[in-house]
């Protein structure tokens, strides 16, 4: 070899998104298109961060759950053509389903600690208005023929009802306050202005209309109740325990984030508002996907030589409220411990697939930054078909001295 080859450290500079949407006719981006939404992340990211050259950016990794119609074609380099990056950029798709845009990340900050990279833009994309989940896919005949996943394992839903049956101290009472919980603190952060600072306003048109601008998040509804959420129907199962209020809806959405090498951040200037410890991906009964973040995390753990005990602040994707509860059961974490999702969830913001991983990313940076009692923090969610994904990072504004934000001691990490 030319030269000895070290792993470099790899720092998260900025990270953006779209307000989300309802998927449907009746949501904001009925009829905008999914790559537009990408092109607005990306751009933005561009003009928040002007000391960075286009022509440095050696790659964008874009992903979608669906790859078809406007959110195929290789996303991640039409994307980057659309937005104007020079063509001497190139870019590609990624599809792991619900951690497609984690996967962009965990992918491309390889590639930097390799040394193949310098500067990196990985996100996703998901609208599910035009590209319901499955839509178009062809699943083989042997997965049932041969039972190799169980039946229940295709739809999601039927998967937090299994989660229920193995975890029967997980009751509907339970998720219903978690989901309640998970609405009030997404209210409270856009009260703070805690959300809107990495939003891109999205402009939409729309027939007879005309031209909206969209500047929060539409699936949120604040002031929901317990009582409210008892009375949902369960659709899954009869007498059962998810509804549409304890899990995630249907949305459209994008995210984006730009990682660099901390030299390179140095040279060009650039923020850095979180170091990347490990990443893991581990995979679980497909029946059971929910419980995917437990081994994710107990292999990240490992890898990077932490404890449960060190992580200060979490995010964790709330695709089903029981899928989280699970993981903080297994953890011995209270329901309501302030470490965890301090912003609120997917179940409030909602979750468009394959863009949510930098979702959890980007809210972590910025609870980092108001925090700098917590040294570790961890972006983990659940993976369709049975997978988990977890990402450990570490706060640079870390300081011993500090007093945690919260009003217990549990917002803190050794």
């Amino acid at each position: 070899m030319s030269q000895n080859r070290q792993i470099r450290d790899v720092v998260f500079v900025d990270g953006v998104r779209t307000p989300f949407g309802r998927a449907g006719e009746k949501g904001i981006y009925a009829s905008t298109r999914a790559d537009d939404l990408v092109v607005k992340c990306i751009r933005e990211l561009m003009r928040r961060n002007p000391s960075l050259p286009p022509e440095r950016i050696d790659e964008v990794a874009i992903a979608a759950t669906t790859q078809t119609g406007d959110q195929g074609l290789t996303i991640g380099r039409t994307a980057a053509l659309l937005a104007g990056l020079p063509q001497s950029v190139p870019g590609f798709a990624i599809d792991r389903m619900c951690a497609g845009a984690m996967t962009a990340v965990t992918t491309t900050a390889s590639g930097i600690g390799f040394g193949a990279y310098d500067v990196v833009i990985a996100g996703g994309v998901e609208h599910m208005g035009h590209h319901p989940m499955g839509a178009g896919s062809d699943p083989n005949p042997r997965f049932m023929s041969e039972r190799i996943v169980d039946p229940a394992a295709l739809n999601m839903g039927n998967t937090a009802e299994n989660l229920h049956d193995r975890f029967p101290a997980i009751t509907k009472d339970r998720t219903d306050a978690y989901a309640v919980a998970s609405q009030n603190k997404l209210a409270a952060a856009y009260a703070k202005d805690q959300i809107q600072p990495d939003l891109v306003p999205v402009a939409t048109l729309k027939p007879e209309q005309g031209w909206t601008l969209n500047t929060v998040d539409e699936p949120p509804r604040p002031g929901t109740t317990v009582a409210d959420l008892a009375a949902l129907k369960t659709p899954f199962r009869a007498h059962g325990r998810v509804t549409a209020g304890n899990a995630a809806g249907l949305n459209d959405g994008a995210t984006v984030a730009l990682l660099a090498s901390a030299e390179t951040a140095k040279e060009l200037g650039l923020p850095v508002k979180m170091r990347l410890v490990t990443y893991a991906f581990a995979g679980v009964a497909p029946e059971v996907m929910g419980i995917g973040p437990v081994p994710a995390t107990e292999k990240a753990l490992k890898l990077a030589g932490l404890s449960i005990d060190d992580i200060g602040l979490f995010e964790i994707n709330e695709a089903f409220a029981v899928q989280v509860l699970s993981f903080l059961d297994h953890y011995g974490i209270a329901d309501d411990d302030p470490r965890v999702n301090r912003y609120g969830g997917a179940i409030a913001v909602g979750h468009p697939l394959a863009s949510s991983g930098v979702r959890l990313m980007t809210q972590l940076a910025r609870q980092f930054q108001e925090d700098p009692s917590v040294r570790y923090g961890l972006t983990t969610m659940c993976i369709g078909l049975g997978m988990g994904a977890t990402v450990i990072w570490e706060n640079p504004h870390f300081n011993t001295t500090a007093t945690s934000t919260t009003s217990t001691t549990e917002g803190s990490a050794a």
